[in-house]
């Protein structure tokens, strides 16, 4: 009996689109990744160092699936310039079945 590979939305934010862009490319051009979404204009509160702190970020969300989430969790953290970058997986529990199956084909290892 094979077990479907699960698929995962993986959110991180990054400090402008040069960033951003980088990222998705190289998720997406490494099999990491089906598809990078790339939000412009998010606001993020939060406290760092002790301090509060606001900044204008780029909202990424990395369709990926959970044989491939721990490498790409390691590639935005190689990647990314902030110190602790945010990785937040979330699985998903229900989609347009066709859509899944592209995302699962799309990350797929080139062997595979």
């Amino acid at each position: 009996m094979s077990t479907v590979d699960p698929v995962f939305m993986l959110f991180t934010t990054c400090p402008d689109a040069a960033c951003a862009t980088r990222l998705a490319r190289a998720l997406v051009e490494e099999r990491l990744a089906a598809c990078v979404t790339r939000l412009d204009g998010a606001h993020s509160t939060y406290r760092w160092h002790g301090e509060i702190s606001e900044d204008h970020e780029v909202q990424l969300l990395i369709k990926t699936t959970g044989s491939r989430l721990d490498a790409a969790i390691a590639r935005v953290h190689a990647l990314h310039p902030y110190e602790l970058p945010e990785c937040i997986a979330v699985e998903t529990r229900a989609g347009l079945p066709a859509y899944l199956d592209w995302i699962r084909a799309q990350t797929r290892e080139e062997s595979d």
